[in-house]
């Protein structure tokens, strides 16, 4: 059996490190109330060379989103307290954050995240599970 060599493998046909906004990593903040996948998510992201957060709900995504000023935020939509919709509705209207690219990253499909969304407050959504290729060659075009 002929098991390729990492270095017989053909590189990857982008990288994060390839697609710097203004001469900084890209950064990403991650909101999901289930802190595992929020947490193995943004490592994801840093192991891609992205400069990421991971925060746990819609009040915590305001807060940092304000201060830190991500690039690209992954909203979850169905979480307690502060969902989604409401995070991304509060950043919009902060001047500190009319930039960002937010996508809403949830469970729910297409036809029922259209649903819920009636107005532009996302600037696109994922469904989770995504492929990771898939999720970062996203991220990096709303980055630019």
């Amino acid at each position: 059996m002929n098991i390729p060599k990492l270095s017989d493998r053909a590189p990857r046909p982008w990288t994060a490190r390839r697609v710097p906004v203004n001469g900084a990593r890209l950064r990403v903040l991650v909101v999901d109330d289930n802190h595992n996948a929020a947490l193995a998510l943004a490592a994801y992201l840093s192991l891609e060379d992205l400069e990421s957060r991971a925060v746990f709900g819609g009040s915590d995504a305001i807060e940092v989103g304000i201060a830190w000023v991500p690039h690209v935020i992954l909203m979850d939509i169905s979480m307690p307290h502060c969902n989604g919709y409401e995070a991304a509705r509060a950043l919009r209207r902060h001047t500190r954050t009319t930039g960002i690219a937010i996508v809403a990253h949830t469970a729910f499909d297409e036809i029922e995240v259209r649903r819920h969304l009636t107005d532009s407050v996302f600037d696109g959504y994922v469904q989770k599970g995504w492929p990771p290729g898939h999720l970062l060659a996203l991220i990096t075009k709303l980055a630019q």
